[in-house]
């Protein structure tokens, strides 16, 4: 009974060991690549409409063999620091699984070294702020094994703005212009009606 027990406890320990090891930790990924994208510093787009250029390489600089396991390239979205202030859902995690710092798709690759490009139009969702690129590298596995970004180690360069759709149109706002000028000569033409009405009984 005994053994059965230790044996017991040794597979749980050995499958909790492998859960924690499949766990990847952002400090513990080397910038391997190379990204940039069309967007100037403190330029603003409009989700919707305005479009980003992305292209990514292998940093040549890098020992080689470095991305001998690399299949896959995620490029993301990623709030900047000053957008992630008191908003937790944002709120930027060392453990790759819980953060939330690039929360919005741009495109998934199959992993070249380089000549590596997307355009994407940016998504009527994307909420205002400030934002950066990032490209993950994963392996067979689907884990990150590298990354490269479009602003330096802190976020704090080479940063744009995304303003949000309003969910108003134009056509909208005329048509309520017009409405609301109908609902004023009807009320006018109303109290006109009434006031010669008055008149005429008497």
């Amino acid at each position: 009974m005994a053994a059965l027990a230790f044996l017991m406890a040794s597979l749980l320990l050995s499958f909790s060991l492998q859960i924690c090891s499949a766990e990847t930790y952002f400090s513990s990924l080397q910038r391997t690549l190379i990204v940039t994208a069309s967007p100037k510093a403190g330029e603003v787009l409009k989700s919707g409409e305005d479009k980003i250029t992305v292209r990514w390489s292998l940093n040549e600089t890098v020992p080689a063999g470095t991305d001998s396991g690399y299949k896959t390239v995620k490029v993301k979205l990623c709030y900047a620091p000053i957008s992630q202030v008191d908003r937790a859902w944002r709120k930027t995690k060392d453990l790759l699984s819980k953060d939330k710092t690039c929360q919005h798709k741009v495109v998934s690759r199959p992993y070249k070294a380089s000549n590596n490009s997307a355009e994407w139009t940016v998504e009527r969702d994307v909420p205002t702020a400030t934002y950066f690129v990032r490209a993950y590298a994963y392996d067979g596995d689907d884990q990150e094994v590298g990354y490269g970004q479009t602003t330096d180690a802190h976020k704090a360069t080479n940063l744009f703005q995304v303003q949000a759709i309003t969910g108003r149109h134009a056509s909208l706002d005329i048509a309520a212009v017009c409405f609301s000028a109908f609902s004023v000569l009807s009320l006018f033409g109303f109290f006109f009606l009434e006031k010669r009405k008055a008149r005429v009984t008497k």
